[in-house]
């Protein structure tokens, strides 16, 4: 992908089990959202083609009063596409960005590739496409280390590859 940011981390955890935070709705929910939000799925279809529906909501009174001080909700309703499905090593998630105020829709894309790391462990390497400017990426690249954050804290940070655009 042009332009994008790519994050690695390298997990204690079986590739199934890493597979099934992208593909479950268990999973999703379990970690997806940077802190003080989650995921609420509605659909998530795990095959190529398959669909991912889900709200992001703010979850802590500190983000609900962040959200309403931009005049932004406090659920967002989010959609995406499973457009590329190799089970256990491969995935992209292709959202609609249909939500921000006074910008044309557009797809993002997250690519997702799970490669043995040794030692029990499996690398993670996250493609993130850009936003549609510097300030939005930064906010994306910001949310998403965060959400990361909860899988560091399951599995342990060790092996962090780190980050890249």
């Amino acid at each position: 992908m042009e332009s994008s940011l790519v994050v690695e981390r390298a997990y204690a955890a079986d590739v199934e089990e890493l597979w099934a935070l992208w593909t479950t709705k268990d999973g999703f929910e379990s970690w997806w959202g940077p802190e003080q939000f989650r995921a609420e799925i509605h659909t998530i279809e795990a095959r190529l083609g398959g669909t991912v529906h889900y709200d992001m909501i703010a979850d802590t009174p500190e983000a609900i009063a962040a959200m309403q001080g931009m005049n932004a909700p406090t659920t967002q309703p989010c959609r995406g596409v499973f457009s590329e499905f190799a089970p256990h090593r491969r995935l992209v998630l292709t959202q609609l960005i249909d939500f921000l105020p006074g910008v044309t829709p557009y797809e993002s894309r997250i690519a997702v590739d799970f490669l043995p790391a040794g030692d029990g462990r499996v690398r993670m390497v996250v493609t993130l496409s850009q936003m549609h400017d510097a300030a939005t990426s930064a906010m994306q690249r910001e949310g998403f280390t965060s959400q990361l954050g909860k899988l560091d804290r399951r599995y342990g940070k060790g092996g962090v590859q780190g980050a890249s655009a």
